[in-house]
């Protein structure tokens, strides 16, 4: 796995893990924040051939 594909797992997962925190306490503002970040960081992956698992 190079850097780039590396890079872009921990990006998505750290978001997956802030947009769970955002849920989790009720923050709506957040959650759309993660939600959109998080959104472009599969569209990049998908655009790159890096498989994100579900």
């Amino acid at each position: 796995m190079d850097a780039f594909t590396a890079g872009l797992l921990q990006r998505i997962r750290a978001t997956e893990t802030d947009l769970t925190r955002a849920r989790d306490e009720g923050d709506d503002f957040l959650v759309e924040v993660e939600q959109g970040e998080l959104d472009d960081l599969r569209r990049l992956a998908a655009e790159h051939g890096v498989e994100v698992s579900a």
